[in-house]
């Protein structure tokens, strides 16, 4: 077995099971929903923010705070990292703690693959599960193209920080499934680290502190960057740092569960 066989198993078991559907479909169905508010509210407010000398437009009232609505301010619940933080966990739990609670575990270790390379194809296929639903989510705003004008640089830059978001709590939720005996307990534990990483610095915050160790360790605070139109390096090496902590992590619990069996 290779890298790239057991990165099409997990996806294929990802499209096979109900759950992975039942996500999306519902997910998909409350981006509409927000979707049609944000143009509702955009419409009804065109006229006064067009006599605004630099007002904001289409693309940030409107496709960028489909992201987010906590970094973004919006009125509005559960944007797609929200929805993320929720959903990523459900999505991981089982694809390695469902292993070893199966009792399958041991079968991917006879398939002479190191606990990394295990690991990794676990990784890439939710990652390609989580692009592939961050892609419908982004036709919906970019679906007016035609009749509105969208700062595509902007979008850009903000769909990237959005797919950081996700790279890192697809990382972080399988890394926790590969320390969890139960995929129930992989989901909580997920949960728990995604929320506190996204909301560390919100102390901070009210105290009147905007900068220091706590706001850089806090996802929000790179992810605001780039939904504002900036790509910093700073920025994206932190979700890189984010990703090769949380797999090393799990590949180094999943190879001392290869040395026990």
């Amino acid at each position: 077995m290779t890298l790239f066989a057991v990165t099409r198993l997990e996806l294929r078991r990802l499209f096979v099971r109900p759950l992975g559907w039942v996500i999306a479909a519902l997910s998909l169905a409350e981006l509409g929903w927000r979707f049609a508010l944000l143009l509702q509210i955009f419409l009804l407010n065109q006229v006064r923010l067009a006599a605004l000398p630099d007002g904001p437009g289409y693309t940030d009232l409107v496709a960028v705070r489909m992201d987010s609505s906590f970094i973004t301010g919006s009125p509005l619940p559960f944007g797609v990292i929200e929805l993320a933080l929720l959903l990523v966990p459900l999505l991981t739990m089982s694809t390695l703690a469902g292993e070893r609670a199966a009792g399958t575990l041991p079968l991917l270790f006879a398939s002479g693959l190191s606990a990394s390379r295990i690991l990794l194809g676990k990784y890439l296929a939710v990652l390609m599960w989580l692009a592939l639903w961050l892609l419908l989510a982004l036709a919906v705003p970019v679906s007016l193209a035609h009749g509105v004008m969208l700062d595509w640089g902007k979008l850009a830059a903000a769909t990237l920080g959005t797919f950081l978001a996700l790279a890192a709590l697809a990382a972080i939720g399988v890394a926790c499934s590969a320390f969890a005996s139960h995929p129930a307990v992989a989901a909580v534990a997920a949960l728990m680290i995604g929320l506190a990483l996204y909301c560390i610095n919100l102390g901070a915050q009210l105290a009147g502190i905007d900068s220091g160790f706590i706001n850089w360790l806090a996802m929000s605070t790179h992810q605001e960057t780039l939904l504002r139109g900036l790509v910093s390096s700073a920025d994206v090496v932190w979700f890189v740092l984010a990703v090769a902590v949380a797999l090393a992590l799990g590949t180094h619990r999943l190879a001392a569960d290869r040395e026990r069996n």
